[in-house]
Formats: C-alpha cells, structure tokens, sequence
C-alpha cells in the first residue's frame, strides 16, 4: 500500500515539475541582466552557433534592473495593462448580469423550446473562435464598433459557455426550497436573488474565473478586431517585448501571472462557501 502511494507521489511530481519548471524559469529570467538572458538563451536563436542554450538554477549576477525599465521606463506597458483590466472586467461584469438570469431560466423554469435554445448554446459553444470570426467582424462593422474595446467586451459579455457553465451550478440547487419559496409568495425575482445566487455561487464562481483567464490571455479576438495599437490588451505587448529584449519579457509574463493568482488566493474562502452551500440535497 505504503509502495502505491510512493509511485501515485512520484507520478504526480513529473507533470508539477513541468509546471515548476516554467515559472522557475520566468521568475530566473526576470532577475537576470540583458547580457546573462541573451548568453544563456543566445544559440538557441543563432542558427550558427557552435554552443547549446543553457539555463542556470539561479542567476549569476541578480538584478532588478529589468523591473526598474519595466515600470520606469515603459509607459505603454501600464497603458496596455489597464486596456487588459477594463476589457476583462466589463465582460465579467456583463456575464454576470446577462449570463446568470439566463442560466437560472435554462435550468429552473419550463418554457416552449426551451431544449432547443439550450442546444443552440452548447452547438455555439463549441464552435471555435475561427468558425464565427466573420460574422463577428461583420456584426461588429456594422454597429461602428470596430477597433474600439466594445468590440472585445460584447462578444463576450454574451458569450454561451458562462451560461452553460452556471445553468449547471444552478442544477444543484434544492427544489423542495424553490417551492417552500413559492408557497411562501416568493416570486421568481426573489427566488433567483435570495436562493438561486447563493446556492448556485460554485458555478457562477467557476464561469467567472474561467472567463478571466480567458479574457486576460485573449490574443485571436484583439489582433481581429483591434487595430490601434493603443487600444491592445497585455497579451498582444509580450509577443513583441520578447522579440526586443528577452529579460523585459520575462518581468512583463511574471506580472501579467500575478492577477490570476491573486484572484484564486483572495477568491478562494468565497468558492469554498459557495460550494458548501451547493451541497444541499433534495
């Protein structure tokens, strides 16, 4: 038994090590100088080069000089932040507002074709972002929103997934309390508002943070729709920080990383609750 455990252990540290392995390598990068940075990485971009690229546990000389230029020394790189957090939060903001009323009518209320419209989110759901692109560019064109952050945040806003994801938070709430609620002339606004929203939080927490990662590392949508480049989110800066100065690249990524993990680690006592409440059972 005691044997088992030791091979599911070792098992499971093979794919965290890779995991590690990225951010120990990004969080080196940013304490690395120019001149260490391209000397380690340099043959792997020199197609002539005689030598491997190599990359040492700890860096040689540290410094936080490529933070220093970083927040000094680049201002689109603020500009660009504050376009990524403007961008994301208004979809989060529009799917809560859009995404879970319609949720809790797909799951908790009969209505004619009902199955059907259900259907037609799951089939837009999985429908790449490649199928729909023209139609989205041509709504977008019409309505005068291209190259504005519009263009982002509507596609978004009714975006089918939340719906899905949350549709299924809401399955796992009581009916008996649905109908306790009716026999006491809860109408269907105070159901949804006083026991649909706290019980169903698993699954609106679960839409949301999953649509903050998406939102956050979006690069299709913006290079579609967004043609000044004063109007970029954050993940459309690193690709081009990187082609410049490598060092800058790892300090920009190691930034970007900070808000999701700071949502999961303030965000987390509230998805534990919302999941206790979820578990009421019939």
């Amino acid at each position: 038994m005691k044997r088992n455990r030791v091979y599911l252990a070792v098992l499971l540290c093979l794919p965290a090590l890779a995991v590690w392995g990225v951010l120990w390598f990004m969080g080196t990068g940013a304490l690395m100088g120019h001149r260490e940075v391209a000397d380690c990485l340099g043959p792997a971009f020199n197609s002539g080069a005689q030598s491997f690229a190599q990359w040492p546990l700890l860096p040689d000389a540290p410094t936080l000089e490529p933070l220093v230029r970083l927040l000094l020394d680049s201002p689109e790189f603020f500009v660009l932040f504050w376009n990524t957090c403007f961008q994301v939060f208004a979809q989060l903001a529009g799917q809560l507002l859009v995404g879970a009323p319609a949720a809790w009518a797909f799951s908790r209320l009969r209505f004619p074709g009902r199955r059907f419209l259900f259907g037609v989110y799951i089939v837009l759901m999985l429908l790449p972002f490649q199928v729909t692109m023209v139609p989205h560019y041509l709504v977008l064109d019409w309505l005068g929103l291209i190259d504005t952050p519009w263009s982002i945040i509507w596609p978004g806003v009714f975006s089918t997934f939340p719906v899905f994801i949350m549709a299924k938070g809401f399955d796992a709430v009581p009916r008996s309390m649905l109908e306790a609620a009716s026999l006491d002339g809860a109408g269907y606004g105070r159901t949804f508002f006083y026991i649909g929203l706290p019980l169903g939080m698993p699954g609106i927490l679960s839409a949301l943070v999953l649509g903050f990662l998406e939102g956050w590392n979006a690069v299709e949508q913006p290079m579609t729709f967004l043609k000044n480049p004063s109007n970029w989110p954050l993940s459309l800066y690193l690709p081009q920080v990187a082609e410049s100065e490598l060092s800058l690249a790892m300090v920009s990524g190691l930034i970007a990383l900070t808000p999701a993990v700071l949502i999961f680690l303030f965000g987390q006592k509230y998805l534990e609750l919302g999941i206790q409440a979820s578990g009421l059972k019939e």
